[in-house]
């Protein structure tokens, strides 16, 4: 039914499965940290309190427009979306520039 694979086919499998999407990584990082900045401003909001989320409203230095808010938990998702992207990316690429290259194998 299947023969078995030679040598340079079994390489070029193994090296093809080896490397790291790097817009796959970067999506699924920047969901992450985009859902968990989201989610952690949410549960401030819904909380309350006469000073909500005090330490988490730092993050307004770095994302200008960010607060613990409706508003701004929506505007914090796309900033920790594109942060994780950009290091989800950098991760992936780093990752393949470090594997051997198929006529190294």
């Amino acid at each position: 039914m299947s023969e078995p694979l030679t040598g340079p086919e079994a390489r070029a499998l193994r090296y093809a499965l080896a490397r790291a999407h790097e817009q796959g990584w970067g999506i699924a990082i920047g969901s992450v940290t985009g859902v968990g900045l989201w989610l952690a401003t949410i549960v401030l909001v819904v909380r309350g309190g006469p000073n909500p989320g005090a330490h988490l409203d730092l993050l307004s230095i770095y994302f200008p427009g960010y607060s613990v808010t409706w508003v701004g938990a929506f505007i914090g998702f796309v900033y920790a979306f594109v942060v994780g992207y950009a290091a989800g990316r950098t991760i992936a690429t780093i990752y393949n520039r470090l594997l051997p290259r198929e006529s190294e194998t």
